[in-house]
């Protein structure tokens, strides 16, 4: 048998890890949730006999503390009996993650002897590993569970094993918070802000006049031009490396202006040849 397709689907309680995992095997993944790790092999012998079954989704979580542990060698002996092994990584922010525990008021994995930021910030410490090794992060701080289930559809619709490498180019607003799913963050505050223009201050940086005032600055010409030869770099590096999924964050304070700007210049450079997104995080918070 050729193997099977393994995602492993991990990330913090409360951001969505079990609807990921439900959202798999709509898709067809045979899913299961918090196997023993000792039973693991011998599952995917099992499955690997079945014909019908080519992709296994596999639910851990950190109450798990035997494959945490001893998941590089996990993954290492399930890649060397012919699987492809991935990590898929629901993630969000702290404070989403307190208010959707006190919303619903259901008890935090670790939450036994600690107060619920503590045993947040010991899960973030257990999982630390799996996430380092995740071929794609989902922040979920600002989606549905509608928009969880559109990403994992586009997610698996694309494939982990498919050649190439989707590239999306996201601005934000620095005082909102960092992207969690940034793989690369550049600063833009520097920049000539288009907020302290009276005529420009209503608008984003979608707009014509705006995009001319930033992206027509001496400075912004010579962040591209170092910007653009650093990704020109690094981007074959990533896909040797396997990564479906590469996100570039640029943000300056608001993420209305300078960031949109930016980001729609660096999408259109970047797009040549590639498959590139981009989306603006905090353009509408900002207005």
């Amino acid at each position: 048998m050729a193997g099977l397709h393994v995602v492993v689907v991990t990330g913090m309680s409360g951001a969505g890890r079990s609807t990921a995992l439900h959202v798999l095997e709509d898709l067809e993944f045979f899913c299961v949730d918090n196997l023993p790790p000792s039973l693991l092999p011998e599952l995917l012998d099992t499955l690997d006999d079945d014909p019908e079954i080519r992709a296994v989704g596999l639910g851990i979580d950190v109450r798990t503390r035997a494959f945490l542990e001893n998941a590089s060698l996990a993954f290492k002996r399930l890649e060397e009996a012919g699987h492809d092994v991935e990590v898929l990584f629901i993630d969000c922010a702290d404070d989403v993650l307190v208010r959707r525990f006190s919303e619903t008021r259901r008890p935090h994995a670790l939450g036994a002897e600690l107060d619920l930021p503590s045993a947040i910030k010991l899960e973030r410490e257990r999982l630390a590993t799996l996430r380092v090794r995740a071929k794609r992060t989902i922040d979920t701080s600002r989606l549905s569970v509608h928009d969880l289930r559109r990403t994992l559809v586009d997610y698996v619709g694309r494939g982990s094993r498919m050649a190439g490498m989707a590239i999306r180019v996201i601005s934000f607003g620095f005082k909102f918070g960092l992207p969690v799913d940034a793989d690369l963050v550049f600063d833009l505050r520097y920049l000539p802000n288009p907020y302290f223009v009276p005529e420009l201050r209503a608008l984003s940086g979608a707009d014509t006049s705006v995009s001319d005032y930033v992206l027509k600055s001496p400075e912004t010409i010579e962040l591209l031009d170092r910007i653009l030869p650093l990704l020109e770099t690094s981007i074959p590096h990533y896909e040797r490396e396997g990564k479906s999924y590469l996100t570039i964050a640029v943000g300056c304070t608001g993420g209305r202006h300078r960031s949109v700007a930016v980001a729609e210049q660096l999408a259109k450079l970047l797009g040549q040849g590639r498959t590139v997104a981009v989306s603006h995080r905090d353009v509408a918070r900002s207005s």
